[in-house]
């Protein structure tokens, strides 16, 4: 049962792990020992965590990460603008699925700031209102990290965001392999009233590392899960996004 509890959520902890099974913490943490010298699972501090889990710690270049579940990506996004309102302030957070809103967008009284380069001129070309943050270009991800790009969030309060993430997990939250670019997200976040977090079906295998929120701090907008991933549907901030961009998949 542990080990089918840890293939399924890529990652428990023991109290997740004590609840779920009604054991003492001593027994978790013995069996934890024995399935791992059995080479079924990886023991880490305070859990364990699958054997398939991939682990991400460098960016992949923006280019390629274009052409990686370009249909996925494209439902994602349309539902996610579909759900901006014309009052709204926007905080658009660098990445392929967060670019991919822009043409999907119509609330043409939406005003946004983003740490995106191309976010911001595409958005500018569209008519939008846009603020772009300063601090340091980061060339692999098109995007302005750092302190300075941190410090001047704090003059802003956004009514909604959307995220990009490199990592999705229940345990470890969501994740990025830079430092400077987690913080960044994290600053946005703290800022912002409803918080969406994009990421197709394949970043719930991913942690990368640092998480910049936990997995119950935003809804989740992802393409439909595996089954495999069928836990994840059960969580009350996971929203499944059809081929359509605006059907939401449901049981």
């Amino acid at each position: 049962m542990i080990v089918s509890l840890v293939n399924e959520n890529k990652s428990m902890t023991v109290q997740m792990l004590m609840k779920a099974l009604d054991a003492s913490e001593s027994t978790i943490r013995r069996d934890l020992g024995e399935l791992s010298s059995q080479g079924r699972l990886e023991k880490v501090y305070g859990g364990a965590m699958a054997k398939n889990v991939v682990f991400s710690g460098r960016d992949v270049l923006v280019n390629e990460r274009k052409a990686l579940n370009s249909v996925e990506k494209t439902a994602i996004a349309r539902y996610a603008a579909s759900l901006i309102g014309d009052d709204d302030f926007v905080y658009l957070d660098a990445g392929t699925t967060t670019e991919a809103m822009i043409p999907f967008i119509t609330a043409k009284g939406a005003v946004f700031v983003t740490n995106g380069c191309t976010h911001a001129r595409r958005l500018s070309e569209c008519g939008f209102l846009t603020y772009v943050l300063g601090g340091e270009m980061k060339a692999s991800t098109d995007a302005i990290v750092g302190e300075d790009a941190v410090i001047s969030l704090f003059r802003y309060h956004f009514t909604k965001g959307f995220w990009g993430t490199n990592g999705i997990s229940r345990t470890s939250g969501f994740s990025t392999p830079d430092l400077r670019e987690a913080l960044v997200k994290q600053m946005s976040m703290n800022r912002t009233q409803e918080k969406y977090v994009l990421g197709d079906a394949s970043k719930f295998s991913n942690i990368s590392c640092v998480t910049f929120a936990d997995f119950s701090d935003a809804t989740v907008i992802t393409s439909a899960l595996p089954g495999e991933m069928s836990s994840y549907r059960a969580c009350g901030n996971v929203v499944e996004v059809g081929s359509d961009g605006v059907h939401v998949v449901k049981e």
